[in-house]
Formats: C-alpha cells, sequence, structure tokens
C-alpha cells in the first residue's frame, strides 16, 4: 500500500515537472534606440506578436523603443545585470565580446553592393555563429547601409577632414583605427549624445547612413555629405544566450524561424529605404560633394592600412580578413569575366 502511494506521488510529481517544463513562460526584455513608428520597431513588434501566438504566449517581448533603456553601453551593462536580456544595437557595440563582427566596417572595402551581397551570402554565417559562440543569439544581420561623412562644412580634401571636430561611437576600435589612419583626432560619445554634440559645436562631422541620418535627425544639424560610401555598417538583435536558452527548444525553434524571418525583411527594407533617404537628404538642401580622383586616390591608400592596424591591435584576426579577401577577390574575378 505504501509502495503503491509512493508511486503514485512520483508519478504526479513527474507529470507536474513535465507541464511545468512544457509552459516555462519567458518574456524577453528588449531596448531599441529605434523610435517607436519606426520600421525597425514596427517589423520587429509584429514579429513579437507573431511569436506570442505561435507558442501561445510562452515567449513574449516587451520593447522599450527610442533609448529609454539608454545608449548602447548602458544596454550592455543591463543585460550583464539581467535588467534586460537584449538589445537592438550596431554591430560595433559588441564588438568587444566579439572583435570578428567589425569585417565588414574596414573602410573603403567594398565597392558595390553586388559585391557586399556575395560576400554576405558567404560570411553572415560565421559572423552569426560568432556571436552566439561569444554568448549572444541574433536572427541574422540586418544591413545600415554605406556610412558617409556628414559635416557642417565642405570636405573636399585630406587637409580639410584633419581640421574636422569628427565624432566616434565609444569604445569603437574599428571608427578608432579608421580616423587615425586618415590622421583625425576623433571625438568619441555616446550615440544619444551625438545630437547635442553637433548642436553646441562639440562635434561637426560624423559618418553615418542616410537613413539613419534622418531617423536620428542628425541631418538637421549639417549642411554637407562627402559622396564617398566610407565604411558598410549594420545592425542586430542581441539576446543574451543564458536567457533564450530558458525557452524551452520547441519554443526555441519557432522563436528563431519568425525573427530570421523578419531581420531578413528589415534588411532588405532598409537598402530601399537608404536609397529613398538620399534623395531625402537632398530634398532637406543636403549638398553633396564630391573628391576629384586624385583626392579619392589619396583616401583609398589611407584606408588600406586600416586592416594591418586592426590585426596588429587585436581587433580583427588575420583569418577573418583572409576570408573576406577570399570573396571579394572571386567575386571581383568573375564579375571581370563577365564584362569581359
Amino acid at each position: 500500500m505504501k509502495f503503491k502511494l509512493v508511486t503514485t506521488m512520483i508519478t504526479a510529481l513527474i507529470l507536474l515537472m513535465n507541464v511545468s517544463s512544457a509552459r516555462c513562460d519567458v518574456v524577453l526584455k528588449i531596448a531599441s534606440l529605434s523610435p517607436e513608428g519606426s520600421m525597425w520597431m514596427t517589423k520587429m513588434r509584429e514579429g513579437a506578436r507573431e511569436v506570442a501566438r505561435e507558442t501561445e504566449n510562452r515567449v513574449r517581448f516587451k520593447f522599450y523603443p527610442g533609448g529609454v533603456m539608454g545608449d548602447d553601453k548602458s544596454v550592455l551593462r543591463k543585460i550583464r545585470i539581467r535588467q534586460l536580456h537584449g538589445g537592438a544595437i550596431p554591430s560595433g557595440s559588441l564588438s568587444q565580446y566579439y572583435p570578428d563582427c567589425q569585417i565588414y566596417n574596414i573602410p573603403m572595402k567594398f565597392k558595390s553592393f553586388e559585391e557586399i551581397d556575395y560576400v554576405r551570402e558567404r560570411m553572415d554565417r560565421v559572423i552569426v555563429e560568432g556571436f552566439e559562440k561569444n554568448g549572444f543569439v541574433t536572427f541574422g544581420l540586418a544591413e545600415g547601409g554605406f556610412a558617409y561623412l556628414m559635416s557642417d562644412n565642405a570636405v573636399l580634401n585630406i587637409d580639410v577632414l584633419r581640421k574636422q571636430k569628427v565624432w566616434i561611437p565609444e569604445n569603437d576600435k574599428m571608427s578608432y583605427e579608421t580616423v587615425k589612419a586618415f590622421g583625425v583626432t576623433p571625438i568619441p560619445l555616446s550615440i544619444a549624445e551625438v545630437r547635442t554634440g553637433l548642436q553646441t559645436g562639440l562635434i561637426n562631422a560624423v559618418a553615418i547612413s542616410p537613413i539613419g541620418a534622418l531617423v536620428l535627425q542628425w541631418h538637421t544639424q549639417i549642411s554637407y555629405l562627402t559622396d564617398v560610401p566610407l565604411i558598410y555598417i549594420y545592425a542586430i538583435l542581441a539576446i543574451d544566450r543564458n536567457a533564450f536558452n530558458k525557452i524551452s527548444s520547441g519554443d526555441q525553434l519557432i522563436t528563431r524561424k519568425v525573427m530570421n524571418r523578419v531581420f531578413k525583411d528589415i534588411d532588405k527594407q532598409n537598402r530601399n529605404d537608404n536609397i529613398k533617404a538620399i534623395n531625402g537628404l537632398k530634398s532637406q538642401g543636403i549638398q553633396f560633394v564630391k573628391l576629384d580622383n586624385h583626392e579619392l586616390n589619396k583616401w583609398q591608400k589611407l584606408a588600406s592600412t586600416v586592416s594591418s592596424n586592426l590585426i596588429k591591435s587585436g581587433a580583427l584576426s588575420q583569418d577573418m580578413i583572409d576570408m573576406l579577401e577570399k570573396y571579394l577577390t572571386e567575386y571581383r574575378l568573375k564579375h571581370q569575366t563577365v564584362n569581359e
């Protein structure tokens, strides 16, 4: 009798544990600098609703848009102390955890979007796996586009550039090595401080994508855009791996499937929006200035020194740069053959 009672109790306990395990409700708290109503927030909220619906509310997202949780540095600190679980942030902000995530940010490395697409098709997977190994679950990369130098006066040559008060993001090794190669003394600020810095004259030049300049309203403080694509930038939704692992395996698959699709959509939409944003900047009176061929060659020569400096400083690995060079060479040889 006692044996039967004990067996019944154990069976009931196991069933209860299985029910609890199957339920395992998780609310992922996510911060973003993107304002409410922006394309990023709209898409992420749509994805979050679909995840909640497909998991029967076992997995939900709670968003904190518009920088209410602070800049990227603050967001990462809050992730470490578990006040947040993740953030939608530029890749460079995570370089302290995974330096090779900056491989696409080497200045003046890409000549066209076609080159970028060829390389990303082969290297995005490596970057996503690298983030995961270093503690962050992501759902693919979302293009930020080419960043251009925008300033309050026309920058037509290196000498003029070196006289500017140029902003770089805090703790961004790639940006630091880039401006150092150009002989510029940078002014590091968080993204949240940039607009005020432009208004007060603390800085007068920034490198940002056209859509970024419009969304963050930085375009209201600049008058010129130097029409040279400087770096290719992207952003991700990074979620602490330990927090994500609290989700059941089945619900993890659902969350990944939905949010991977969402970020593919964001990736495509960002490219279209950046093309439109270029026209938007022109319509706002921003003047586009071009470098002559002699000056452009000087910029390219200086930019070419950055890769070796990044390897020496530990900001990028030789293996990652070799991989990038391999795929760029492949693409250019194929493209050259087609043209011939």
